[in-house]
């Protein structure tokens, strides 16, 4: 792992934990079980490395990188309920609903998604540039975003749907947040053009396509421990997937292609866009 990850990483942990280090206790406490519990920590560390890239410091985007990890965590929380999704197990360990109820778990996701607000509001950014921020958030998470993609998915279950349709429930609902990890960081470091957030934002689909058709994968050839997580679960609840419509060896032809992609859209000099460049291509090849 690079400095740079190693310093943003640990920045980010402690960041979250400060955010939400106080309140009435069993509702902070499984939103800090799901919050605290790990996680490769992508997205907030895309939007330090983009605010890093457009040449902000990252102390600028750490609220909005929280932010978004927020969001990302209310997310799964509520993905892994029993009228969604249905699973017992999140980055190696019960899910929230499994380790405390099920109630205890939509308002600790409820929670998380209104801190994320909270926080975003808190950084230490002029007022056009935090609001700007905000309605990304907001236009990434909303129902033209995550949620839509999460209605498309529950809907995509135990029926087949067509490829353009797949490649529009996972742009929404894995690739939003990813465009919006991108675009926040050229948002904190006073970045906005046309032409640095369409750089950004091409980044954000096509890793975020290569990651979700990794994902796909992994459920069928990964292991529960290193994912954290159960596999089988799309054959299980019959969803369309990139491999069941391409097979195994277009898909990890297809993830290597996407990865290409994103990583020619970076703006910037090579030595500049490094951390990102090796970030996409760590992803091709993982196992979690």
């Amino acid at each position: 792992m690079s400095t740079f990850a190693e310093q943003s990483r640990a920045d980010i942990e402690q960041a979250l934990a400060r955010d939400t280090g106080e309140g009435y206790d069993r509702i902070f406490e499984a939103a800090r079980y799901s919050l605290l519990a790990g996680g490769k920590r992508l997205r907030p560390m895309i939007v330090l490395a983009f605010c890093r890239l457009c040449g902000g410091q990252t102390a600028q985007a750490l609220s909005f990188a929280c932010a978004l990890e927020m969001i990302h965590t209310y997310s799964l929380i509520h993905d892994d309920l029993p009228c969604m999704d249905d699973d017992d197990l999140r980055r190696g360990r019960p899910s929230c609903h499994r380790a405390f109820d099920e109630v205890t778990a939509v308002l600790a996701g409820d929670g998380l998604l209104t801190a994320a607000f909270e926080t975003a509001a808190e950084a230490p950014l002029p007022a056009e540039t935090v609001l700007a921020g905000i309605r990304c958030l907001g236009r990434a998470a909303g129902m033209n975003g995550m949620i839509a993609g999460q209605v498309l998915d529950l809907g995509a279950e135990h029926r087949q749907i067509e490829l353009d349709a797949l490649r529009l429930l996972q742009d929404l609902k894995t690739g939003c947040l990813l465009r919006a990890a991108c675009e926040l960081g050229c948002i904190a470091a006073g970045r906005q053009d046309a032409d640095t957030l369409a750089a950004a934002r091409r980044y954000g689909e096509k890793l975020g396509l290569a990651f979700q058709i990794q994902d796909d994968i992994l459920d069928i050839e990964g292991d529960a421990a290193a994912l954290g997580k159960t596999v089988g679960k799309d054959a299980r609840d019959e969803k369309s997937t990139f491999p069941a419509l391409l097979g195994l060896e277009d898909c990890r032809a297809l993830v290597r292609e996407l990865t290409d992609e994103a990583v020619a859209a970076l703006p910037g000099a090579p030595a500049d866009r490094a951390f990102l460049t090796e970030l996409a291509y760590s992803l091709v090849g993982r196992t979690n």
